[in-house]
């Protein structure tokens, strides 16, 4: 192992050391989450693209915060359930660096397009008329694409100051991935200057996101307070309940994770807070987006009801 810089650096992850059988209880708790992540995701991005009804500026976005749950997932949990059923895993720098910059760019591309979903729901509500002509299909491509590139060069800057750093303390990762927390608590490097860069990157990100949401519900509830009727006004807020729990649970533990101020000094605490905004969450937005949204299980209907007649039909000629 190299004892200066990062070049040849194996990385030992242990996930829980000295607790085996919490560790095969986890593997199997974090496996069946997982495939209940890649099913709901992949099967709401699936039904967004073949039922025409939710072709809409909404489900756009919609679709891809399920595709982006479900790579954000992919980057994670497999490392970890190979670090709970071995009890550790060997990682060379290269992978580590590779998983933390995806991991990384799936984290701050969904709070940008978290947000961009707020203030597509600005506009539904505050200008219904004119919602067609604002959020064009240029215009959501636009915004979608905006997002990615901010979250690649922020993401970029962030994986460069976090893998410059000497590792030479250990290289023993408490931990289940390669996150900044573990590896900062690693470094031998002076690391006040990068962490400053660090945090200003996750402020900048939590905040900007934070904000454009926060003003564009400040606009949707004064629009809902002039509805007259208490119908009217459930049914608007009932589109935007959805989006308000996922950003609820997402932006929560973002900000616990990375703006406690005592990076990389209470790993326990992390590990639980990494748990959830890497494997529940995840897996809850499909459950969140589909449990409350009627257009959502009506496709889900359809698309089971034909896949019922197809079977049907298959029999019926199999007999024949």
């Amino acid at each position: 192992m190299a004892e200066n810089g990062t070049e040849g650096t194996e990385f030992l992850l242990t996930g829980f050391p000295g607790r085996p059988e919490l560790q095969r209880v986890l593997f199997w708790i974090f496996l069946v989450f997982y495939l209940l992540t890649m099913g709901g995701n992949l099967g709401i991005f699936g039904l967004i693209q073949a039922d025409a009804h939710l072709q809409t500026p909404m489900y756009f976005f919609l679709g891809h915060l399920s595709l982006l749950d479900a790579c954000y997932s992919s980057v994670v949990v497999p490392q970890m359930l190979v670090v709970l059923r071995a009890g550790g895993a060997s990682v060379t720098s290269g992978r580590c660096a590779a998983q933390f910059f995806l991991f990384s760019l799936c984290a701050s591309t969904e709070c940008f397009l978290l947000a961009v979903m707020a203030y597509d729901r600005y506009v539904a509500v505050c200008h219904p008329l004119l919602y067609v002509t604002i959020i064009t299909s240029r215009a959501r491509w636009g915004l979608v694409s905006g997002v990615y590139a901010w979250a690649l060069v922020l993401t970029v800057i962030r994986t460069g100051c976090t893998f410059s750093l000497s590792f030479c303390k250990s290289h023993r990762v408490d931990f289940f991935f390669c996150d900044l927390p573990p590896l900062m608590k690693l470094s031998c490097t002076d690391t006040k200057v990068r962490q400053l860069v660090i945090y200003f990157l996750a402020f900048s990100i939590i905040s900007i996101s934070v904000t454009v949401i926060l003003v564009s519900y400040l606009f949707i509830i004064k629009a809902i307070l002039c509805i007259r009727s208490a119908g009217g006004r459930a049914k608007t807020f009932s589109t935007c309940g959805s989006h308000v729990t996922s950003v609820a649970l997402f932006f929560g533990t973002l900000a616990f994770m990375y703006l406690k101020g005592n990076m990389g000094q209470a790993l326990e605490v992390d590990k639980e807070v990494s748990v959830f905004y890497t494997v529940v969450i995840p897996m809850l937005n499909p459950m969140i987006y589909s449990l409350r949204n009627k257009e959502v299980k009506e496709a889900l209907r359809k698309i089971l009801h034909k896949t019922k007649i197809a079977q049907g039909l298959f029999k019926v000629k199999s007999i024949d």
